[in-house]
């Protein structure tokens, strides 16, 4: 299927402006286009069980056939198909037609392989080993599902992207949560929670319960996507799906209009600003409680508050939202990143190998995504001797399978248990970074 890789509607009106546009002076960079494709093959070739289409947890599973045998965690997955669409965004903007074909297959066979395996995509199944139990967890596969319509005009990822967008807002007749949004009508105080729990009988949701940065800022990026792709002229759903339990009346529509996703990232994005950022600094807490605000900043949620606050920025040319970009970018940088020069990775040294610890490493490869907003689409060109950094480290330390694992700062040994989390970091920010430099020579 050939791919649009159209600029979001959205960001047209960033046409204008030379910054996006005009050629500038880039810095050096001794890596190539085709080391990113050598990079992302040997991702492929280490982790991908290509009988499903789904990829594995660590380079020891044979093969990824759910969370507790081999397959790499629900909520990373999507990332692994972001970076199928940038290799074959990446392909188009060098006008190799050849890979371009090769990777839009790809990802075809990503999407329609992860939606078999999860439940169908049908979010309203609440099951642990392939199936869905955590917000945030559909939420990156809202924006996913997203950008996959974007590439593809498939309207069935319009549908599904529409349909997870709303079980997370406003939850499920058939789990019995109250919903991810904390409406402050209903003294929840705003923003959104993180979990349902327990799984299967879930209570209501509190106000002082976690209200973390990797639902909200996400619920900003997700929306403004579905801004972008939702038709002008759609009105309401007036057939919403309707139901009652012991904790009240729920009404759940199948889509929102434009405007309303618009006004939606716009709640999300003020509460979560106002309650998890540190601003004019640029540092992201991870949660909130109540009023306990807590958590080290992590490199993921910069990365999805970069994102928010670029969509929002080429949505509505208001000069805040830039600024707010440039300053979570910059955290990153110069605080996060200062003791080696580059991306951390923020597993747990103690415990390396522990499933959650593993699943940090996939930080660095969201965190990119983002910022190719900033520099692809707001022509925020001058953080590009940064991301050439971190290219050329982490490929100059790949091993013999051409891995490089999180500390890029380190050489990769052949025999390292390595996560597919850690060992996309290097080659997301390859195929990310690769296409800002062959965009603005």
């Amino acid at each position: 299927m050939k791919y649009r890789f159209l600029i979001p509607a959205f960001a047209l009106v960033m046409a204008s402006c030379s910054s996006s546009t005009a050629k500038v002076d880039l810095p050096e960079c001794n890596v190539t286009v085709d080391n990113a494709w050598e990079a992302f093959d040997a991702f492929n070739k280490v982790y991908l069980d290509s009988t499903n289409y789904i990829y594995r947890n660590t380079n020891h599973d044979p093969r990824a056939l759910d969370r507790f045998n081999g397959a790499a965690a629900i909520w990373c997955q999507p990332m692994y198909v972001d970076m199928a669409m940038n290799a074959a965004k990446l392909a188009h903007t060098v006008g190799d037609a050849a890979r371009e074909k090769q990777y839009a297959e790809l990802t075809r066979n990503l999407m329609e392989g992860n939606i078999k395996q999860f439940q169908n995509f049908n979010f309203d199944i609440c099951e642990l080993s392939r199936g869905w139990f955590i917000y945030d967890d559909i939420q990156w596969w809202t924006i996913t599902l997203a950008r996959a319509y974007q590439a593809t005009s498939d309207e069935r990822y319009r549908e599904l992207a529409e349909k997870s967008f709303a079980r997370v807002w406003y939850g499920s007749p058939v789990v019995g949560d109250t919903g991810s949004y904390a409406d402050p009508a209903k003294e929840l105080g705003g923003g959104m929670f993180w979990q349902w729990q327990p799984l299967e009988r879930p209570n209501a949701n509190a106000s002082n319960n976690g209200k973390m940065s990797c639902i909200n800022f996400p619920t900003v990026v997700a929306a403004m996507l579905l801004y972008d792709i939702a038709p002008a002229d759609r009105k309401a759903d007036t057939t919403p799906t309707v139901w009652d339990n012991k904790y009240g009346h729920f009404e759940r529509p199948e889509y929102e209009t434009k405007e309303r996703y618009l006004e939606m990232a716009k709640e999300i994005y003020d509460w979560s600003v106002a309650n998890l950022a540190e601003l004019p600094e640029g540092k992201i807490h991870d949660n909130r409680h109540g009023e306990n605000v807590g958590g080290r900043p992590l490199i993921y949620n910069q990365g999805t508050f970069i994102g928010a606050s670029a969509l929002l920025y080429l949505a509505t040319q208001e000069d805040e939202y830039l600024v707010n970009a440039r300053a979570g970018a910059d955290y990153s940088i110069n605080e996060m990143s200062k003791e080696h020069g580059l991306l951390p990775w923020a597993h747990n040294q103690k415990n390396p190998y522990d499933q959650g610890s593993l699943e940090q490493g996939v930080y660095p490869a969201i965190w990119c995504q983002y910022m190719s907003l900033l520099t692809d689409e707001c022509g925020q060109t001058d953080y590009l001797p940064f991301l050439i950094d971190n290219i050329e480290r982490g490929w100059n330390n790949r091993n013999a399978t051409g891995i490089s694992d999180g500390e890029a700062w380190n050489p990769t040994s052949d025999d390292s248990l390595i996560g597919s989390y850690a060992a996309s970091s290097t080659p997301a920010l390859m195929l990310t970074t690769m296409n800002s430099l062959s965009i603005h020579k």
